[in-house]
């Protein structure tokens, strides 16, 4: 089974999450995208994030209705802060018989030669790439690389951050996430402060 391995804090999940995460699983060859809910990205300020279990949670309302999307809190077991390279060795070990790929924005594949072990990454590998705006091209040779993948996804640009200020000003942003999404966050007054 070939998964397609869409990580992110998803704080919170959102709209354009989906639009992404749907568009892999329906017009590329994997058999499943897994949402993976990280921790704690080491690149990021981890003061920010709600708790994990709120963001698994919320992850686990908006893909409830869609067969081949599944949030997995995988990275949660691992040590921290976690490295993708650690996550794809201990998937591979729990599931061997499964193919793993990664999911990324242009914005990240420009990076990806930051990340710890990268090449290791790209040699064993596949990734999926979705376009983003305004992102510089990413170098050739990671373009031409047999293991990048770039898809003709949707151009998506709502960020979390955005939604979480909005909400802090008392904007109404519904339209941008899954309705039992924004439920929960009402629910339990996330983002207000």
């Amino acid at each position: 089974m070939k998964i397609g391995l869409y990580f992110g804090t998803f704080n919170p999940i959102h709209t354009g999450h989906l639009i992404i995460a749907n568009h892999m699983a329906e017009f590329t060859n994997l058999d499943q995208v897994w949402l993976v809910v990280t921790p704690h990205n080491p690149l990021k300020k981890k003061s920010t994030l709600l708790e994990d279990h709120h963001r698994l949670e919320m992850a686990f309302l908006a893909t409830e209705s869609y067969d081949r999307l599944k949030p997995t809190d995988i990275e949660f077991r691992l040590p921290q802060p976690n490295y993708t390279v650690n996550t794809l060795v201990h998937l591979q070990e729990k599931f061997p018989t499964h193919e793993f790929s990664l999911i990324m924005g242009e914005d990240n594949l420009n990076s990806l030669h930051k990340w710890k072990n990268y090449e290791i990454i790209l040699q064993n590998h596949d990734i999926y790439v979705y376009p983003r705006i305004n992102t510089e091209i990413a170098n050739e040779e990671l373009i031409n690389n047999p293991k990048i993948h770039r898809i003709d996804a949707p151009v998506i640009e709502i960020s979390s951050t955005f939604i979480r200020n909005s909400i802090k000003d008392s904007k109404d942003i519904r339209p941008l996430l899954p309705q039992k999404v924004w439920e929960y966050i009402d629910h339990n007054l996330f983002y207000k402060k």
